[in-house]
């Protein structure tokens, strides 16, 4: 089992950047691909980020592409999220997840998920 705690979150204007942290335990992570997940009210669960576990991988979504920043720390079992230039569109609960398959990365299909961090961006 991997327990996956999320921390970060919070409320932020338009324009600003926040950093988002998933701290793991149970496992260690190396070989498994971490991912960024948000979902805002009304809306399904939709892919932000993934990497990898070679950490040189990584994937976006197009509407964070360029903007967002996935990061990992296997020696630290961490990944982060470094959220810039952020935009009221950004605004949802912010997941991060892990999963020890090769082929799932933009699938909202993780073995494991965290419990979510709230990020409201205000215009």
């Amino acid at each position: 089992q991997v327990q996956l705690v999320e921390s970060g979150g919070g409320l932020v204007q338009a324009g600003g950047s926040l950093r988002l942290s998933c701290a793991a335990s149970g496992r260690t992570l190396s070989r498994y691909t971490m991912g960024w997940f948000r979902q805002a009210p009304g809306n399904e669960r939709e892919f932000v980020a993934a990497s990898r576990w070679s950490a040189s991988t990584t994937y976006y979504a197009d509407s964070v592409k360029g903007r967002f920043t996935i990061s990992r720390d296997n020696a630290k079992n961490t990944v982060s999220l470094q959220m810039d230039s952020l935009k009221p569109e950004d605004t949802a609960i912010y997941y991060c997840a892990a999963d020890s398959r090769y082929g799932i990365v933009r699938s909202p299909r993780y073995e494991y998920w965290g419990q979510g961090t709230q990020v409201t961006v205000s215009s």
